[in-house]
């Protein structure tokens, strides 16, 4: 039961850990990377399918990416939509592939791309106090442990919570020095 406890905790604060460095890697860097047209969904025949699904994304250099589209026939649906994607893009396409130059960032934006990392990551270390707070009141419940195994349990789990919110902050403190990179 103990075990099973810190186990779930341990694979929550992953999970947790995942989900906010998913969302610090789709803020853009000033550098070219797929990632950064993956919000980007295009109307495939009434439906709207994310772009990675109907074209491959490569990033040649530092400030292009490339989108050769599966279908040639949805090069101008493609187009408009991340024109339309609010990512601030200007898309050009020469009728094989769409060029899409990244331009780069001002301070003022690189501030506040920071300020939003920082943001994810303190919304993530919550998430990994409120998994420490459920493991917590598990070990409480569990009337069949005693009190000094008890206190190991609630030892561990905080030295877990130590861990992934360490983790967390060495990927915010990577992704700001690479944001404010010129």
């Amino acid at each position: 039961m103990s075990h099973e406890i810190v186990e779930t905790a341990e694979m929550e604060m992953d999970d947790t850990l995942s989900t906010m460095r998913n969302r610090v890697s789709k803020i853009r860097t000033g550098k070219a990377t797929p990632a950064l047209l993956d919000p980007v969904k295009v109307d495939y025949y009434g439906a709207l399918t994310p772009l990675k699904q109907l074209a491959n994304v490569g990033a040649p250099e530092a400030r292009l990416l490339t989108v050769v589209p599966f279908d040639r026939n949805m090069i101008a649906d493609i187009e408009k939509a991340i024109r339309a994607s609010d990512l601030g893009y200007n898309p050009v396409n020469d009728g094989n592939m769409i060029r899409v130059p990244i331009p780069e960032l001002t301070e003022e934006r690189r501030r506040e791309f920071v300020k939003m990392i920082k943001d994810y990551g303190e919304d993530g270390k919550i998430a990994v106090r409120k998994v420490r707070q459920n493991a917590n009141e598990d070990v409480k419940k569990a009337s069949d442990l005693p009190k000094d195994e008890a206190h190991d349990i609630k030892d561990e789990i905080q030295k877990l919570t130590d861990k992934f919110c360490g983790v967390m902050d060495d990927v915010i403190k990577a992704k700001e020095v690479e944001i404010m990179e010129i």
